[in-house]
């Protein structure tokens, strides 16, 4: 991993260990789409493209005309947030056993999975990525309005019946607004259940809050999330004020079925 510059920094292992571990931390409570989708790789900082669909003919050849194999492949991204930390607490922590201040490395690590996870709902299409609320092919449904107490769970069922029809029998995960997650925190008139546990049991897969529009049910066969390069930690420079560190990533969300993924349009209300 020479790329990541540790060896010109002048931490110890356990330092770079304690970074490690806290930005880890930090970006964990932010990923979402890792917990239900399969997960392959990493496979190294190298993994630019990956290779999708068979080799075909670019057009058929005419009679005494080469033909041109071509094959289709979609790019990886690589995220990266630079921050700082000071030389003076750094030394305070070594010399002194003063605290450890990592708060810098982990917001840097929560806006790495922020972009993650922004790529794995809305892709990027302006680099032909696609994302779980974008995919071509994917089912869509108007949702109600889940002020109503009965409303989430009529949406959510309409949508697995949907994907159920079409082969997918689930478990099945739920991912949805913060504004649409916090509103099922009601109780179903009469009763001391929770409109969030009712979900759980519809969605095995769980019930995540994230950074979107609308919500989305998902069965795990509709995509996997390809990973370069995981989450770490590299030296840039020291400013005598602030060691320079990065952090960085790289990876991809292959969808293999759309068919599998029912987007719930954001009509629905926060209520």
């Amino acid at each position: 991993m020479s790329y990541l510059n540790r060896d010109l920094a002048p931490f110890s292992s356990e330092l770079w260990n304690r970074i490690d571990e806290a930005a880890a931390e930090a970006a964990r409570d932010v990923l979402t789409g890792r917990r239900f989708l399969e997960v392959l790789g990493p496979y190294g900082v190298g993994l630019t493209s990956i290779e999708i669909g068979a080799d075909d003919y670019c057009r058929q050849p005419k009679a005494g005309e080469a033909g041109a194999i071509v094959s289709r492949a979609i790019a990886v991204p690589m995220l990266r947030k630079t921050f700082g930390l000071s030389v003076r607490r750094i030394q305070g922590y070594l010399d002194m056993g003063q605290p450890l201040d990592l708060s810098p490395a982990e917001d840097a690590a929560e806006a790495v999975a922020r972009r993650e996870e922004e790529f794995i709902y809305y892709g990027s299409p302006d680099f032909g990525l696609e994302g779980l609320l974008t995919a071509k092919g994917r089912h869509e449904i108007k949702a109600g309005d889940w002020a109503k107490v009965e409303q989430a769970l009529t949406d959510v069922l309409t949508a697995v019946n949907r994907l159920d029809d079409s082969g997918f029998h689930g478990p099945y995960a739920l991912a949805l607004s913060p504004a649409l997650y916090n509103n099922l925190f009601r109780r179903y008139e009469g009763t001391d259940m929770l409109q969030l546990e009712h979900l759980k049991r519809l969605c095995e897969l769980g019930v995540y809050k994230a950074a979107i529009e609308g919500a989305v049910v998902v069965d795990p066969h509709a995509a996997r999330i390809l990973i370069g390069q995981d989450l770490m930690t590299g030296y840039s420079s020291n400013d005598g004020i602030h060691y320079q560190l990065f952090s960085s990533e790289s990876m991809v969300l292959m969808v293999d079925d759309p068919e599998a993924i029912c987007v719930l349009a954001s009509g629905a209300s926060g209520g």
